[in-house]
């Protein structure tokens, strides 16, 4: 905000100036003018530059996370893990990455996952599992977030492989109905090393839907790298390859 600067008054004269030539008052009004604008001018400077460097300060600390709290226990007192996944995942839509052409984000820091440099303390990877992860922590469910064997982390297929690894694994072809905090699986593609192009929450799964209805981490619809909802979301759009629905991963 631009802070307006008064103009120096002028109805009051000096008396002594008052009884020189109008020559001499003149010069002597025009002298003193010029440097009480420049002390006000530096002053309203550098009260701005005061506020830039407390904003800076402040987005460095809080960054982006701060705008999209977790609902509160109150709020999520008396519901079942499901409800509670989807509560704290549709907390989230319309968070996006910092800066906004970046994959800097929140989720991914929370694991200590991903890269550094971001402006505000978050680091950057691609974040759809990150941010699956997250909702499921949040809310309560028990996992290991690491690298070994049958345990989630930024890699959309490691739910897949934990899945599997935990009896939760329900490919589309088994005729399962997804329920509510389910992960939904996209573009997984087997072998000796699987991998997955998109994982998203479940927040519904109505009759007569191809697809479920979804909060994705890092989706890019409705702008790049944002938390979005998707509707009878058969197919992620995530823009690589065949990104077509898989399979669901369902909770302990």
């Amino acid at each position: 905000m631009t802070e307006k600067v008064s103009a120096p008054r002028t109805g009051l004269v000096d008396a002594s100036l008052a009884r020189r030539p109008t020559e001499v008052q003149a010069g002597a009004v025009r002298s003193r003018r010029p440097g009480k604008s420049l002390r006000r001018f530096g002053l309203v400077l550098g009260a701005g530059a005061v506020v830039i460097v407390l904003v800076a300060l402040l987005h460095e600390v809080f960054g982006n996370t701060d705008s999209f709290p977790v609902p509160s226990e109150a709020t999520l007192t008396g519901l079942g893990v499901p409800q509670r996944i989807v509560a704290i995942a549709e907390s989230q839509v319309g968070y996006s990455a910092d800066p906004s052409s970046s994959y800097c984000n929140k989720f991914s820091a929370s694991w200590n996952a991903g890269t550094g440099g971001c402006p505000s303390g978050e680091r950057a990877e691609e974040w759809c599992a990150d941010f699956a992860a997250w909702a499921w922590q949040k809310a309560g469910v028990d996992f290991i977030y690491g690298y070994g064997p049958g345990e989630i982390n930024g890699a959309a297929a490691s739910f897949y492989e934990w899945g599997v690894a935990n009896g939760k694994w329900h490919p589309v072809t088994s005729g399962y109905v997804a329920s509510p905090g389910d992960v939904a699986v996209y573009g997984l593609s087997l072998g000796s090393d699987p991998s997955a192009v998109h994982v998203a929450i479940v927040t519904d799964d109505a009759p007569g839907q191809i697809g479920p209805d979804v909060v994705n981490g890092d989706g890019d619809r409705t702008g790049f790298s944002v938390v979005e909802t998707g509707t009878d979301q058969v197919l992620a759009d995530a823009g690589n390859g065949d990104s077509t629905l898989a399979g669901y991963v369902s909770p302990p």
